[in-house]
């Protein structure tokens, strides 16, 4: 099984980027300076990259090499664009199942939803570049392999990937427990993307506004909130009941 690849050295990251490796993030050694360090600078400026400067401890730890000062995650799956998975979606003969994950961090959860995803016969998972849980080991063993047979898209900003999905009429759908609507009245055999938060947080207000639909699960027992991977899935598997 695939795993996240661990690469350090300041000319090996750059070779990375300037290949167009999809890189998960890059710890950098605070206070590191010189003429290499700032080629590299200048490469991660270019691009949406996770950084994270952090003390040399840290890097030893990363790695075994001489790391000078820069480790980087490189992921194990390709990610596709955004215009590619929407574009493929209009040319297929079933109708869209997209899946937006505002601000998930629990690999394991992601990774659980991943797999369901694939299960459900999902078009595509879009998350954000930034604050987003990464693919690594713990994904992939949690999808039970499922990472590598479902499209994920990143981008810069949930919001614009909203904003993209609606101009090709694909009706967002917000899992949040801020409304009275349940998922169960909601017609999910049109093109539909579920949006689904953080466990803490839940979806931001401002993704929020930007859906068409609000909808929830009824809860009958004590316990208020269900969690994110198992609300995930019973969202999903309406929408497969209503399409079958």
């Amino acid at each position: 099984m695939e795993e996240t690849t661990r690469i350090f050295g300041i000319r090996t990251v750059i070779e990375a980027i300037e290949s167009n490796k999809d890189i998960e993030k890059v710890f950098i050694q605070k206070g590191l300076s010189g003429p290499l360090f700032q080629e590299l600078n200048r490469h991660l400026k270019n691009g949406n990259y996770n950084i994270s400067h952090v003390p040399v401890e840290k890097l030893n730890k990363l790695s075994k090499g001489n790391h000078q000062g820069v480790v980087a995650n490189i992921s194990p799956v390709s990610f596709v664009s955004l215009e590619k998975l929407v574009e493929d979606s209009q040319n297929s003969s079933t109708s869209p199942l997209f899946l937006l994950l505002d601000g998930l961090t629990d690999v394991r959860n992601f990774g659980a939803i991943i797999r369901t995803a694939e299960c459900c016969g999902a078009t595509g998972i879009i998350i954000q570049e930034k604050g987003s849980a990464p693919i690594n080991a713990d994904t992939v063993k949690t999808s039970a392999g499922a990472v590598f047979n479902i499209p994920i898209c990143k981008v810069n900003h949930i919001k614009d990937a909203v904003f993209h999905l609606q101009t090709y009429d694909i009706k967002l759908i917000a899992a949040t427990e801020k409304t009275d609507d349940v998922i169960y009245d909601i017609d999910l055999k049109q093109p539909i993307a579920i949006i689904m938060g953080d466990e803490a947080k839940g979806i931001s207000n401002s993704i929020l506004k930007a859906a068409n639909y609000r909808a929830k699960l009824p809860m009958l027992g004590n316990i208020a909130s269900l969690n994110v991977s198992v609300a995930c899935g019973a969202f999903l598997y309406e929408a497969v009941r209503q399409r079958l």
